[in-house]
């Protein structure tokens, strides 16, 4: 399908899910997702789950939980930017398309980054927008994993 013949529909699917990604982003990039802001309800939900932590315990959890959040999230938001690129060129080699949707999610994560080093309760660091690359390349290599293993058999049911 050329260019032309795909309307705005087309380019809504494919985008919308980056453009909404980006916005999660900014909107945990905030001063409300501080780990002084995080750290009541999540040590909450973990006593939930888990039992009583002591508070020394506890800070190395909470820093384990949030870069957890950090590599997930992220491998997400490099899942839609390859979602994205490979609806717009379908026929690029993957990776090609995994290139770009690392080159758009390390962008995204080093403004995310930048972005907090200006707000009191957050902090910056060059380690967490490589901690984010890292899970968007997990992700993704999951994802070319699966395509390997289940492509194969998708070919053959429509023959």
């Amino acid at each position: 399908m050329s260019n032309s013949a795909r309307g705005i529909k087309f380019w809504l699917k494919a985008w919308l899910p980056v453009v909404v990604a980006i916005l999660l982003v900014a909107i945990e990039s905030t001063a409300y997702f501080g780990s002084d802001q995080t750290s009541g309800p999540l040590r909450h939900i973990w006593e939930r789950l888990f039992g009583p932590v002591a508070n020394h315990h506890w800070y190395y959890i909470h820093v384990a939980v949030r870069k957890s959040g950090h590599f997930a999230g992220f491998g997400l938001v490099g899942l839609t930017w390859l979602r994205a690129w490979r609806m717009t060129i379908p026929r690029a080699p993957f990776l090609h398309l995994e290139f770009w949707a690392l080159a758009g999610t390390a962008l995204i994560a080093a403004a995310d980054e930048f972005h907090q080093s200006f707000l009191p309760n957050r902090s910056s660091s060059p380690r967490d927008v490589l901690l984010d690359c890292i899970g968007a390349v997990m992700m993704m290599c999951v994802v070319q994993l699966f395509l390997k293993l289940k492509g194969p058999q998708k070919l053959a049911r429509a023959a």
